[in-house]
């Protein structure tokens, strides 16, 4: 990205004299300041030297920012981010670059950057000299705890005078942003109810990926194996042409987000919310790693990427591109206004699919019926709950008795679902493993303690 250097508009023409006093520096007003004095006392004391010495005082600065306004540099800058999409905790680079793109050199030239506070303080750089067609290159680092966009710019380029008197600030006009999203924690590769390796029960069929139209035969191609040659459609066609081979469907997953402001407590970075975020994060890249169409949905119904009927990532876009598009959503997703799930039922009660992850607020007794019976449309259903008493709990306290979060986790599991509580300080990839060995019924002892 390329910004053009500031130029002089008419209405800084007329007020040149306003706009130039007040880019005196301190330095520059105490010489005025001493020269006028300077000047009253020598018309009071009849001294002419002393005159000429006020005269001297005050009409330096007032020199050097009629000089300084009316330069006309012309400076072009550019800004690029490495990596311009970080995660939460991780540094990214910025690299500025500043070209003379006059046939004059430039005089001291001091570069500040507008960065938002959670990026750290705005960095500032000092340019001695830019000769004619050169450019200049200099970096910094930002680095935030906190997800989200923040916008970078615009650069504001200050210009001062080799004596110090005045200093005068443009603005360029473009700006860059920097993405935040969630921390990915990588987790294992169990194996979990309503996924498939190959081509089982877990995967849907279709045909070949051009559509319908596909199950005639096509023109051989260069690499065709010759035994799917189709010899009477050859023969019918007078060229070669080979079968078109039913095609498996990748694989379906869905993470369902609970963003319901009334199912969460607390803010910062190590707030329930901001697990469950990570956390759904974490399983949509573990799933698109795994070769899976995955989405994110929300108790709002909307679902990422959207494109199509079912809102999945079909197997024709790139996994890397869908993963960008949903972690983009995570990293300026917020708390929503609902106070029910009912409009991610009705997402989902709308076909098969395939395995479903949910990380879920706390759940009410009616909130938790609409969950059970989420689990009906999926080949499988992996729950993570957050209710607040449990995630108020130090992982070293004793757990409290048996309550209604118990009793809603339990009618998760009757409803099929792979259901855990979460406590504070535990990672996702121990959940993992532990719902694996749920489902599986091994470790029946180390899952119960997994729910406290």
């Amino acid at each position: 990205m390329t910004q053009g250097g500031p130029a002089h508009t008419a209405e800084e023409d007329k007020g040149g004299v306003r706009a130039a006093l007040a880019g005196l520096t301190t330095r520059g007003r105490s010489f005025l300041a001493a020269g006028i004095a300077a000047a009253i006392c020598a018309y009071v004391l009849g001294q002419s030297d002393l005159l000429r010495v006020g005269l001297l005082l005050a009409a330096l600065p007032l020199v050097c920012a009629t000089v300084l306004y009316r330069t006309r540099y012309r400076v072009a800058s550019s800004r690029r981010l490495a990596p311009s999409r970080v995660p939460a905790g991780s540094e990214s680079r910025v690299h500025l670059r500043v070209d003379n793109v006059s046939r004059l050199p430039t005089g001291l030239l001091m570069l500040q950057d507008r960065v938002p506070y959670v990026l750290g303080p705005r960095p500032r750089f000092v340019l001695d000299r830019v000769e004619a067609g050169g450019r200049r290159e200099v970096s910094y680092r930002v680095r935030s705890d906190l997800r989200g966009r923040y916008p970078l710019g615009p650069l504001q380029l200050r210009l001062t005078d080799p004596f110090g008197m005045c200093e005068l600030t443009r603005s360029f006009s473009a700006h860059d942003t920097l993405t935040v999203i969630p921390r990915v924690e990588p987790l294992p590769p169990v194996r979990l109810a309503g996924e498939a390796k190959g081509y089982g029960d877990g995967r849907q069929r279709s045909l070949a990926l051009a559509g319908e139209d596909d199950v005639i035969p096509r023109g051989y191609r260069y690499g065709d194996d010759l035994r799917r040659v189709h010899w009477r459609s050859t023969a019918r066609y007078g060229e070669l042409m080979v079968r078109r081979e039913e095609q498996p469907q990748r694989a379906r997953c869905t993470v369902l987000l609970d963003t319901r402001g009334i199912a969460f407590h607390g803010a910062g970075p190590d707030s329930a919310f901001e697990w469950a975020v990570a956390g759904a994060a974490s399983a949509l890249v573990h799933m698109l790693e795994r070769g899976f169409s995955v989405r994110l949905l929300t108790d709002t119904g909307n679902s990422v990427p959207g494109e199509g009927a079912d809102g999945f990532a079909g197997a024709s876009q790139e996994s890397a591109d869908a993963a960008g598009l949903m972690m983009d959503t995570l990293a300026v997703i917020d708390h929503s206004d609902n106070t029910g799930l009912s409009r991610a039922y009705d997402v989902l009660r709308g076909g098969n699919e395939g395995l479903l992850v949910a990380f879920f607020g706390a759940l009410d007794e009616e909130q938790a019926a609409v969950a059970a019976k989420m689990s009906r449309r999926s080949g499988g259903a992996l729950a993570f709950v957050l209710d607040s008493d449990a995630w108020g709990r130090e992982p070293t306290d004793v757990p409290g008795p048996l309550g209604r979060s118990e009793e809603r986790l339990r009618m998760l599991r009757e409803a099929g679902w792979t259901a855990l509580m979460v406590p504070r300080g535990v990672s996702l990839a121990e959940l993992w493993r532990e719902a694996d060995r749920q489902r599986t019924g091994v470790g029946a002892v180390s899952g119960a303690e997994g729910r406290s």
